[in-house]
Parts: C-alpha cells; structure tokens; sequence
C-alpha cells in the first residue's frame, strides 16, 4: 500500500490509518458494485445487502476520519479535507448504486412472480434484466466519467494555481534583479566618489608638502642671512 504525502504531517497518522481502512471498505464495495449485475434471483439480494454492509462500514470510518479531522493542525486540515469530500462523495455515489440494485430487484422479483416460470413472462423478465443492467453499467460509465472530469477540474485548477505562484516567483525574482542593478550602480558611484576623494587628499597632501618645504627653506634662508 502506498503512502500519501500528507501521511508524514504531525498529527495524521490516525487519519492515514482510517484513510486506508476506507480504501480498502471501497475497493470492496466497487467489486461487488460491478459481481451484482451478473447475478440473479437470491446470489444478487444477497450481494446487494452485502454491498450495504459494506457501504455502512465504509460510512463509519467516514465519521471517525471526520472526527479526526477535528485534531489535526490547520494546515494539513487545509489539504486533507478535499480528500475526505471526495471519499464522502464515493461513497455516496457507492450507495445510490446499491439502492437502484436493490430496487431493480425488487423489481425484477414482481414481474418474475407475474410472469410465471417456463412462460413468455420468464423472457420478458430476462429482456427487463439485460436492459436494467446494462443501463447499470451505462451509469457506472458516467459516473466514471464524471468522476475523471471532476479530477481534471481539479488538475486543472491545481494547475493555474502553480502558474499563479510561478508568474508571482518571475516577478520577485525579477525586481531582486532590478534591485541589484540599482545596488551595482550605486556601488559604481561610491567607487568613484571615493577614488576622486583619494585624488583630493594626494593633491592636498602634496601642496601641504610643499608649503612645508617652502617654510622650512624660508626659515633656513632667514637663519642663515642673521649669520653673516
């Protein structure tokens, strides 16, 4: 059995446990959703109320998973409720089938009464039995079909999503490069701002230098003419 991604969340492993408790309640469910139209008389009543059970135990775990929705943190509640509607509506979906099943057979139970055994009654009986069931399987299709357009939507909306995260991403990453040229050009200025100030105190130490040189010889020619 494959792990869910959400399964490693703090505080979801209860959750992942009654997750695949009900994966397996409804994989037995659609197994005996698709034995039932292929049965006939007593094997199909019984299917069908073991399809009920097994939709009534399905729907338990359902309530002890909501109730553990209840403890898990806010963010992993944010992701995981999508999954459990989609499992509520299975099984939803799940119940409705048994409960048109269960009314064909009923059904099919009077029309077989009325009929009697060996007559043309049996016949029509057979004919009204391949229709229900092939409209039965007519309907699983659908809803099939449903279901995958239901996911689609979903991907699809997943989807546009990502390209909103991304195209916000582009934009981020492009006024942090924008940014950065700003930077690279103010740099530039403090580089030269600082190199023209380096040239100003050469300069200014160097004329300094030479009025020092002009007083010490001016001081020296003084020093000297005193002496004669």
């Amino acid at each position: 059995m494959s792990t869910h991604p959400l399964d490693s969340d703090p505080g979801t492993e209860l959750f992942a446990s009654y997750e695949a408790d009900f994966k397996l309640a409804q994989a037995d469910i659609s197994q005996k959703l698709d034995q039932i139209p292929e049965l006939h008389g007593e094997p199909r009543k019984a299917a069908i109320r073991a399809g009920e059970r097994a939709v009534d135990e399905a729907d338990e775990i359902i309530g002890q998973m909501s109730l553990e929705l209840s403890n898990i943190p806010s963010s992993g509640r944010n992701k995981i409720k999508p999954r459990l509607r989609n499992y509520t509506h299975d099984l939803d979906v799940s119940r409705h089938a048994l409960l048109k099943f269960a009314q064909n057979a009923e059904r099919d139970a009077l029309f077989g009464a009325r009929g009697g055994s060996g007559g043309p009654g049996d016949a029509v009986v057979d004919q009204r039995q391949q229709l229900l069931s092939g409209t039965d399987r007519l309907e699983r299709s659908s809803q099939r079909l449903r279901d995958s357009q239901r996911i689609a939507n979903e991907t699809e909306g997943i989807g546009a999503g990502i390209l909103g995260d991304l195209r916000v991403q582009r934009e981020q990453i492009s006024n942090t490069h924008n940014t950065l040229n700003d930077s690279e050009r103010y740099l530039d200025r403090s580089i030269k701002t600082l190199r023209g100030m380096a040239r100003r105190m050469a300069t200014n130490r160097m004329i300094t230098i030479a009025i020092i040189t002009v007083l010490v010889l001016l001081i020296m020619a003084v020093i000297a003419s005193k002496f004669r």
